[in-house]
C-alpha cells in the first residue's frame, strides 16, 4: 500500500520500493483516498457556500494537486502521440516531450469540462463522498490490467520502470475497486463499472493500433478516460 500512494500520490508516503508492480493491486486503495480528500475539500466548500460549480472545480483541483496532475499528463502525451505522429516511433517520441501540443491542450480542456459538468450533476443530487470514492478507485484498477495484458511499447520509462504485474495481481486491484464501488454505490455502480470497463478496452485497443503496446502515458490516459466515462454514468442515472 505504501509502494501504491508513494507512486500514485504526492502524499507523504515512504516505500522502500515505491514503483514496484506488485504493488498495483493496491492502486484502487490509493485512488479511493484520492476521492476521499477531494470529497472533504468539496464537503468544506459546501460548507462556506460556494456555488456547486465552483465545489466541483475545487474538487478536481484537489485530485489534481494530490496526484501531481500524472494521469491528465499522460492523457495529454496521448493524444499529442497518437494523433500527431506517422508512426510508432514518431508517436513515441512526440509522447516524451515534455512539451504540450494542440491535441493534448484540447483533450485535456474537453476532459475537464466532461468531469466539471458531471460532478455538477452528481453534486445537484447531494451525493459527494460516495461518487468521488467509488470512482477513483474503479478508475485506477484498468492501468494494471493493461500492464499485466499489453507489452511496453517503449522498453524504458515509467510504466517499464515499474514492471509487469502479474494477472493475478491486476485480478486483486479489479476485485477490490469494484468491492469498494459497491461498498459506496450499490446497485448504482452497475453502470459505471460498464461504461469503464468499455472505456479502458477502448484505449488498450487505440494504443495497441498506434504504438503496439502500453505506456506510462497510456495508463494515464486510460485512469482518465475511465473517469470521465463513469462519472458521465452517474450524472446520467442522477
Amino acid at each position: 500500500m505504501a509502494a501504491a500512494f508513494a507512486l500514485l500520490t504526492r502524499l507523504p508516503v515512504t516505500a522502500r520500493n515505491p514503483r514496484g508492480a506488485p504493488a498495483s493491486w493496491a492502486w484502487p486503495l490509493a485512488g479511493a483516498m484520492v476521492g476521499l480528500i477531494a470529497a472533504l475539500s468539496g464537503w468544506i466548500g459546501l460548507a462556506f457556500g460556494l456555488p456547486i460549480a465552483h465545489v466541483a472545480l475545487l474538487v478536481i483541483a484537489t485530485e489534481i494537486a494530490l496526484t501531481g496532475g500524472l494521469h491528465e499528463d499522460g492523457l495529454a502525451d496521448v493524444a499529442d502521440g497518437f494523433w500527431g505522429g506517422h508512426d510508432t516511433s514518431r508517436r513515441l517520441e512526440i509522447m516524451k516531450d515534455s512539451r504540450i501540443g494542440s491535441y493534448g491542450v484540447l483533450v485535456l480542456g474537453l476532459s475537464l469540462l466532461a468531469r466539471t459538468f458531471a460532478l455538477i450533476a452528481i453534486f445537484e443530487t447531494g451525493a459527494l463522498f460516495a461518487p468521488l470514492i467509488a470512482v477513483a478507485a474503479l478508475s485506477r484498477a484498468p492501468m494494471a490490467v493493461l500492464m499485466a495484458a499489453m507489452p511496453n511499447a517503449r522498453g524504458r520509462g515509467l510504466s517499464d520502470h515499474v514492471g509487469r504485474p502479474t494477472q493475478a495481481t491486476a485480478t486483486l486491484g479489479v476485485l477490490i475497486a469494484l468491492a469498494i464501488a459497491w461498498v459506496f454505490l450499490g446497485g448504482a455502480s452497475l453502470a459505471p463499472v460498464f461504461w469503464a470497463t468499455l472505456g479502458a478496452l477502448g484505449v488498450a485497443a487505440l494504443a495497441k493500433a498506434k504504438i503496439g503496446g502500453q505506456t506510462g502515458d497510456v495508463l494515464g490516459a486510460t485512469q482518465q478516460v475511465t473517469q470521465v466515462v463513469a462519472l458521465a454514468a452517474l450524472a446520467a442515472s442522477a
